[in-house]
Parts: structure tokens; sequence; C-alpha cells
């Protein structure tokens, strides 16, 4: 099977990019990043790439006099790559319906609760205010709703008494270089698809929508 082509687009620091680069170093990905998209000069994640040997890309949003230009210059430039496979690992920008659409089925995102629970930002925080007993993360494919996209893979993690917003955060972050280059491997061996009612199916067999649950020993 040919490997898959993954560009992946970044706003920060790219920790889970660096994941995804390690896995596919390893062997776990059949795919190669042919490039690394961020919407901001000077981040730690255009530097993981450079060390990697993968071309980077730098589109300053502030640049474009609105999301529609933005995106469409995102899409011309990730495009000349051809990707198989889009990948939002920190990417801090709301993306426009067109741009989704474009890469419907082909994009993924990781989001640091177990959705639908506490889209949108201070996820740790509001999980520990709410009470809960468990928080985690999602794999899911981006749709034109703000994290609202089919679940693909979450990871289930307790919330111990003694957590902060700051402990939580850095178990969930643990648990993001997991799943997500198990999701990406995945796709790219054409195990885990998006079907045209919605569906996510995984070996060919529809997930439940809370997506695989993945179990860290």
């Amino acid at each position: 099977m040919a490997e898959k082509s993954i560009v992946v687009l970044i706003s920060g620091s790219g920790s889970n990019l660096q994941a995804i680069i390690d896995a596919i170093a390893s062997g776990q990905i059949n795919g190669r990043v042919a490039a690394v998209l961020s919407n901001k000069e000077g981040v730690y994640g255009l530097e993981r790439a450079r060390q990697a040997g993968i071309p980077q890309i730098v589109i300053n949003h502030h640049l474009f006099d609105s999301r529609e230009s933005f995106d469409s210059a995102m899409m011309e430039a990730i495009d000349a790559h051809h990707p198989d496979l889009i990948v939002l690992a920190g990417f801090m920008r709301i993306l426009t319906a067109d741009f989704v659409r474009h890469y419907q089925g082909r994009m993924l995102n990781i989001h640091p609760s177990l959705l639908p629970k506490y889209k949108g930002l201070h996820t740790h925080q509001r999980a520990i205010e709410a009470g809960d007993s468990q928080h985690g993360c999602t794999v899911h494919f981006v749709t034109e709703e703000l994290d609202g996209g089919p679940t693909a893979i979450q990871a289930p993690i307790d919330i111990l008494t003694n957590d902060d917003a700051d402990s939580l955060q850095q178990r969930v972050h643990s648990a993001e270089h997991q799943i997500y280059p198990l999701a990406v491997e995945w796709f790219c061996a054409d195990r885990l698809a998006l079907t045209v009612s919605g569906a996510v199916q995984l070996d060919g067999a529809t997930l439940a929508p809370e997506g695989y649950q993945f179990i860290q020993e």
C-alpha cells in the first residue's frame, strides 16, 4: 500500500506534530508529512518540522482581510502537496465552511475533552469545576460545526482528587500523543473512514457515537 501524504496545520509548539513525526519514523504510520503549515511565524512547531526535514509554510492570517481569503490561500498551499489527510494539531483558527467541505472526510482534529462535553476553550478547568470523575481527549473528523464532527477515538482518564487544571492538562497531553498517531495510523492504512452519511467506520464496522475507547495501561 502506498504511503499517504499528510499536511499538518499548527499554531504553536507542535507536540502532537512531534508525536506523529515520531510514529512515522518508527514505522507505525504508513505516511509522510509533506508539509507543516502555521498561521504564526516563529512557533516551535516549525522548528520541529525543520529538524525533521519537512517543508514549512507560514501564512499569516493577519495579512488577510477575511477568513475566506485566508482559507483560500491555505487551500492553494495545501493542495500543492496533494494530501490524502489534513491533521489539525493545535491550529487555533476557526475554519470556513468552504475549507471544511473541500477536505471533507480527510481532515482530523484533536480536542482536549471527551466530546461532546466542553467544546471550545478551558476544558480542563471546566471538567474539574463540574465535578466530573473523568476527562480526556477526542480525535474527530472535522465538519462545519466547531468541535462537533463525528468521533473516531477517545481516551478517557480519571480526574484525581488532587488534580488542578495544569496537572490534568499534562495527563491529557500524554493521552493525545498516543491516540492522535493511532488515528492517523488507521487512516493511512485505510482502516478509518467517514461515510457519506456521517458515520465513522473502523475496519468496516460503524463505531458508536463516542468512537473507539482507548484505555491507557
